[in-house]
């Protein structure tokens, strides 16, 4: 069937934003899902940092349509097509299984975010503001929450370390994702996004856990730095 990737992504993509209407709310794991609860715990942003997600879900809406408008049959927006339908299928139903089970929780947007990464390093390089730029963003934001989702659970599960240990993990493993997807990527919008976590995680914290802010801030430096440049003149190729 010709078309079937681009209508594939439009399908998954809207499926994927209508799931939170159709699921129990979703604003972290709830005490009865971890051995030890996990109440605020220090790796998770403040809440309004997850406001991003309005801006994800609209974004790729917009990318899904174009693309099956006019790049249905574009080879190159077929091999970026592929990963990210493998994480919006993951995706739809990943508020129900947050809702179900910590461990699958975690394991599957591990999946969503790999899908999300290896689309975004497959992107077309025109058309960057019709696909590149959200699943930048999309990218960047599971980045993020695949390691906020890790260190919370194992916390929770009392595995090596405590919460307090575990955001440091967290925020270091997604700094060792983050820093060479960026290079590999040259995408200012999947850059943004993990400072945006990051800052996240500065607002929550604040002078309390004080070394917790002073690691996300470290990580907006090199981030920062990354972006820079990633955005010189001479970062992007012809």
């Amino acid at each position: 069937m010709k078309h079937i990737l681009a209508l594939t992504t439009l399908i998954l993509t809207l499926t994927f934003v209508v799931s939170p209407a159709l699921t129990s709310p979703f604003s972290g794991f709830r005490a009865d899902q971890l051995p030890t609860p996990q109440i605020d715990p220090p790796i998770q942003p403040a809440g309004y940092a997850f406001a991003i997600w309005g801006l994800i879900y609209g974004w790729l809406v917009v990318s899904a349509v174009y693309g099956i408008w006019k790049r249905r049959d574009n080879a190159q927006w077929d091999a970026a097509r592929g990963p990210l339908i493998i994480s919006l299928a993951v995706g739809t139903p990943w508020l129900a299984i947050a809702n179900a089970s910590a461990v699958w929780a975690t394991i599957t947007i591990f999946i969503m975010a790999i899908g999300a990464i290896w689309s975004l390093l497959r992107a077309p390089r025109e058309d960057v503001w019709w696909f590149k730029m959200p699943v930048g963003i999309y990218a960047g934001w599971l980045t993020a929450a695949s390691f906020v989702s890790l260190g919370t659970t194992l916390a929770g599960y009392n595995i090596l370390f405590d919460q307090l240990v575990w955001a440091y993990v967290g925020i270091t493993g997604a700094l060792i994702v983050a820093a060479p997807v960026t290079l590999r990527a040259l995408s200012p919008s999947y850059a943004l996004t993990v400072i945006w976590a990051l800052v996240g995680i500065i607002i929550a914290n604040g002078t309390a856990l004080w070394t917790v802010s002073a690691l996300a801030a470290a990580g907006i430096l090199v981030m920062g730095y990354l972006l820079v440049r990633i955005s010189g003149p001479r970062a992007i190729p012809s």
